[in-house]
């Protein structure tokens, strides 16, 4: 079971939270994906999902960007979708199940 099987499960598709729990897998969990979004510059939006304030949403191309068109190729055709499809499923998805995965304001031990 991955991380966001119970905290996301009923709300969008298994494929979908599959994809999301790899992403974070591959990226060595909420912390080495935060260090992926810090390197291309996009800090201030993932340190919005981690805080308890308002989440910044994110664009499509953003996602992309940050984790490398590669591993989103891979995880669509893994679960069926375009890469940009699945990019944009994920740029609705993860602010929510960031914040949810970081209730406290800060990035789990």
């Amino acid at each position: 079971m991955g991380l966001l099987d119970g905290l996301l499960g009923g709300t969008v598709g298994a494929a979908l939270v599959t994809a999301a729990n790899d992403l974070i897998e591959k990226n060595g969990g909420i912390a080495g994906l935060t260090q992926k979004f810090q390197q291309q510059g996009l800090a201030p939006i993932i340190q919005s999902w981690i805080s308890t304030g308002e989440n910044q949403p994110i664009a499509p191309e953003q996602v992309q960007h940050a984790v490398g068109s590669d591993l989103i190729a891979e995880l669509a055709a893994k679960v069926g979708l375009t890469p940009e499809e699945l990019s944009r499923k994920l740029a609705e998805l993860l602010p929510n199940a960031i914040d949810k995965l970081t209730p406290s304001g800060k990035l789990p031990s």
